[in-house]
C-alpha cells in the first residue's frame, strides 16, 4: 500500500525522497526516527504520527494542524519543556507497537498546511532544530530502508477512517471473524452494508430469493433497472457489489434448511434476518445447540388512523442468555401470527433494525461500551422510545 500511496501523491513523495522513514500504521501516517531532547537533556527518538486524508488512494490536504507524538514532550537543549507546542496528553494505540501518548499544535499563519510535505516538515523540524544543538547532524531525513509490515486487511484500501478518528486498535477487536447473514432483505441488507464496513474477514450471505423491484426500495444505495430486469440472486447481486470494496463476501444463493444447517458452525456470529418463524426456529435451535452467539432482528409495523406505528425488536442470544431471545421472538406460521410476519417494512426502519443488531454485536466484540448488557431492545415508533430487557 506505501509504494502505491507514494507513487501516487506528491507529498508523500517528497517527504521519502527526503529521507523520511514512512509507513502507514493503522490508516495513519507516521513518521519514525524523528530526534528531539528529553527533559534530562539528551536525544532521543520517536515518531510523528498524522491523521491521513485519501482519495483513491491519493493524499488530500490534511484535515487538521494537529500532529500526534509517541515520546516526551520535546525540550530546548538546557531540557525545558517546548510549551508553545503543548495540545493535550491521551495515550492511543495505533496498532504495530505503536502508541501515541501526546498531540502537538502548531497552526500556520498563513492558514491550513497545503500538504502532508508541509505539515511534516514543519513539525520535525521544529522538534529537531533543538536536538541537534546537543548532537549536530541529528536528523529525522534518516534514508533507511522503509519496511511495510500491516497486518492483513480485508479491504481493497486503506481504512484510514479508522485512523482519522483514532479507532484503529477497537475496529481490529473483530479482525479474523467470521459472519453470517442469513436473510438479504430489508434489514438483512443494512447488516451488511455496515458489516462490509467492519474489519471481520468473511461475511457468508445466505438468502435463496432473487433480487426484485420491491427490494430496491428498502436495500443500501440504488439498484438498476436493468439489473433488476436480469433478477440476480441477492446473495450473487450483494456479493458482487461488496467485492469492490472488500474481500472474502462469500455469496449462499440459498436458504438454510435443515440439510445445511452445519455450514453456520463454522462462522463465529450469525444475524437472523429471516421473517419466517419456522425457518428462524430450526436456525435457532441449531445455533444453541452448537454454543453460538447470534442476533435475531426483526418489527411489527401497523397502519392506525392513516399513520405507522409499531416496534422495532433486536434480541441477542449467548451461551450465557438463551431465555430472553425466545421470550420476544416468535417461532410460529399461524394465521394469528400474519400480522407480524407480513408486517410493513420501510427501508430507515430496516436501517435502524439493523444500526441497532451491530451497534450490539460490536459491544459484544468490546467496541462500545456497555453499561445494559441488554440482551433484548425495543424501539417503539411512536413514543420514540427504547426499552431494554
Amino acid at each position: 500500500m506505501l509504494p502505491q500511496l507514494i507513487s501516487r501523491s506528491d507529498d508523500l513523495k517528497r517527504l521519502f525522497d527526503d529521507g523520511y522513514e514512512l509507513s502507514i500504521v493503522g490508516g495513519q501516517l507516521v513518521v519514525s526516527n524523528i530526534p528531539y531532547v528529553a527533559a534530562d537533556k539528551t536525544v532521543k527518538r520517536a515518531a510523528l504520527v498524522s491523521e491521513l486524508r485519501l482519495s483513491d488512494d491519493t493524499t488530500l490536504a490534511p484535515k487538521t494542524h494537529v500532529m500526534k507524538f509517541t515520546g516526551d514532550h520535546p525540550c530546548d537543549k538546557n531540557g525545558k519543556e517546548l510549551a508553545y507546542m503543548k495540545h493535550s496528553i491521551k495515550n492511543e494505540v495505533i496498532g504495530d507497537g505503536n502508541t501515541v501518548t501526546r498531540s502537538f499544535s502548531c497552526k500556520p499563519t498563513t492558514g491550513p498546511y497545503p500538504d502532508y510535505y508541509a505539515k511534516v516538515t514543519t513539525y520535525a523540524e521544529m522538534i529537531s532544530v533543538h536536538a541537534q544543538q546537543l548532537e549536530p547532524g541529528a536528523t529525522g531525513r534518516t534514508h533507511a530502508v522503509t519496511q511495510i509490515d500491516e497486518p492483513d486487511s480485508p479491504f481493497r484500501y486503506l481504512d484510514n477512517a479508522s485512523g482519522l478518528a483514532g479507532i484503529t486498535d477497537m475496529a481490529q477487536r473483530v479482525a479474523g471473524k467470521k459472519v453470517g447473514i442469513v436473510g438479504l432483505g430489508g434489514s438483512g441488507s443494512f447488516v451488511l452494508d455496515l458489516i462490509a464496513k467492519s474489519w471481520v474477514a468473511e461475511i457468508h450471505l445466505y438468502d435463496g430469493d432473487d433480487l426484485i423491484q420491491h427490494n430496491a426500495f428498502r436495500c443500501p444505495g440504488a439498484v438498476s433497472a436493468e439489473t433488476l430486469r436480469d433478477r440476480p440472486m441477492k446473495a450473487d447481486h450483494y456479493a458482487a457489489i461488496y467485492d469492490v470494496f472488500r474481500k472474502g463476501v462469500v455469496p449462499h444463493p440459498y436458504y438454510i434448511t435443515e440439510a445445511n444447517l452445519a455450514e453456520l458452525d463454522e462462522l463465529d456470529f450469525i444475524f437472523i434476518c429471516v421473517d419466517k418463524g419456522s425457518a428462524k426456529e430450526k436456525i435457532v435451535d441449531h445455533l444453541e445447540a452448537t454454543g453460538k452467539s447470534f442476533i435475531d432482528v426483526g418489527m411489527g409495523v401497523e397502519i392506525a388512523d392513516g399513520k405507522l406505528l409499531g416496534v422495532v425488536r433486536t434480541s441477542t442470544s449467548t451461551p450465557e442468555d438463551r431465555d430472553t431471545l425466545r421470550k420476544f421472538v416468535r417461532f410460529g406460521d399461524c394465521e394469528e401470527d400474519a400480522a407480524y410476519t407480513k408486517n410493513v417494512q420501510i427501508a430507515e426502519l430496516n436501517a435502524l433494525n439493523a444500526c441497532l443488531a451491530v451497534i450490539k454485536w460490536k459491544k459484544l466484540n468490546g467496541i462500545y461500551l456497555d453499561l445494559e448488557g441488554e440482551m433484548n431492545a425495543n424501539y417503539t415508533i411512536d413514543g420514540n422510545h427504547m426499552s431494554n430487557e
